[in-house]
């Protein structure tokens, strides 16, 4: 059996589809001779570019580069790319093909599609929809959901939404998650933190936000919320922000440096940009508390991250983050600043709710695992081989 599957994301290793790329290849591999797994299967992870020499495969495993003739890094390029790639699956004789997220790709009706779903963001919303080309390769990726022969959502909140506003049908759905990077889950040396901490100027106890800076990731309220804080109690500790900081103009960004310039918090908040996936655990360690009050995530990996790493989280009462944390955060409501400072006070000031949080975080942590993933989507991958 022939099996394709859409690599792209390697190249993006910052971004959770990227994470949920490589690790799925990884465990793939490393699944390959379990009972559930094909024995005589070749794989073809099709990619935008080669990824990096440290990325080891089976010999089984073959890459498969390539650009259309429109080679500018843009959507275009993208919409390009998806429509070639049913072509090149073909071509290489799939039986099967694996979309790791969301796309256009349409393949023909002899290879079995099977289409991982991580959230329909622009559907819900349009404000990411900002451009004719964008809303062109979005109607083109509902198609491509739609045309799927089966469906992975990551969550229960995903699934609900291709039911509610795609018309997908439940029995072509299953619902299946991924976990963190396996660094997550690794023991973080007090060197290491200590290392890190120095690198960042940073001293342990912060209150920490990362995952991304898109306006829909709300880190605007977060400042906000902080300032009202700052304004009522000097003895709070210092905001870390990480994440991509984009130009002022991007529409669909938090333009965090100037926010925290407008409302005088240069002294309280560090903006620390783009981290190294290395950094991550550490930083996440050092931190009393996790803070994401995003409004909308289909699955929400910055929340189970800091689950991994025993940090209490306070997150939003919004999208998947309630399924996925259970009892394990103090959940509040996104849209009420209020809320937040409240949540944050709470919690630095309660030492006993820290440590309980961060005890249920880690067992609910307990709960993900790349394994059963990896083969719940083998599984649907091969639902008609015989």
């Amino acid at each position: 059996m022939n099996i394709g599957i859409d690599a792209s994301f390697l190249r993006r290793p910052g971004t959770g589809i990227g994470q949920v790329t490589s690790n799925f290849l990884q465990k793939a591999g490393e699944y390959r001779d379990r009972d559930s797994m094909p024995k005589d299967s070749e794989f073809f992870l099709y990619c935008e570019e080669e990824p990096g020499s440290d990325f080891a495969l089976p010999g089984n495993f073959h890459l498969r580069s390539f650009l259309p003739f429109w080679k500018r890094d843009d959507v275009p390029r993208r919409i390009i790319w998806e429509r070639e790639l049913a072509k090149r699956a073909a071509e290489d004789g799939c039986d099967a093909f694996l979309s790791l997220s969301q796309s256009s790709t349409v393949m023909p009706d002899r290879i079995r599609h099977v289409m991982i779903v991580h959230d329909i963001i622009p559907r819900l919303f349009p404000r990411y929809l900002g451009t004719l080309t964008r809303k062109f390769h979005w109607r083109a990726i509902e198609r491509g959901i739609r045309k799927a022969d089966h469906v992975i959502a990551v969550s229960q909140r995903t699934k609900a939404d291709l039911v509610s506003h795609l018309g997908i049908p439940e029995e072509r759905i299953t619902v299946a998650s991924p976990d963190c990077d396996p660094s997550f889950r690794m023991e973080t040396a007090p060197d290491d933190i200590a290392r890190v901490m120095k690198k960042y100027a940073l001293e342990p106890g912060y209150i920490y936000h990362g995952g991304g800076l898109e306006i829909r990731k709300n880190a605007g309220a977060l400042l906000r919320a902080y300032a009202a804080l700052r304004k009522a109690r000097t003895d709070m500790p210092m905001l870390v922000i990480s994440g991509k900081v984009f130009a002022p103009e991007n529409r669909l960004a938090t333009d965090v440096r100037g926010i925290v310039r407008e409302l005088g918090l240069e002294e309280s908040v560090v903006v620390l940009g783009f981290v190294p996936g290395e950094d991550l655990p550490a930083l996440y360690r050092g931190a009393s508390m996790f803070v994401y009050p995003s409004l909308y995530e289909g699955f929400g990996l910055p929340v189970l991250e800091a689950f991994v790493s025993g940090t209490p989280v306070i997150a939003a009462r919004a999208g998947s983050i309630p399924e996925l944390a259970g009892d394990a955060a103090l959940l509040v409501d996104p849209t009420r600043e209020d809320e937040l400072t409240t949540g944050m006070a709470r919690l630095h000031d309660d030492t006993e709710l820290r440590a309980e949080l961060a005890e249920r975080g880690k067992r609910r942590a307990d709960d993900f695992s790349w394994g059963p993933f990896v083969e719940t989507t083998m599984r649907i991958l091969e639902a008609d081989r015989h």
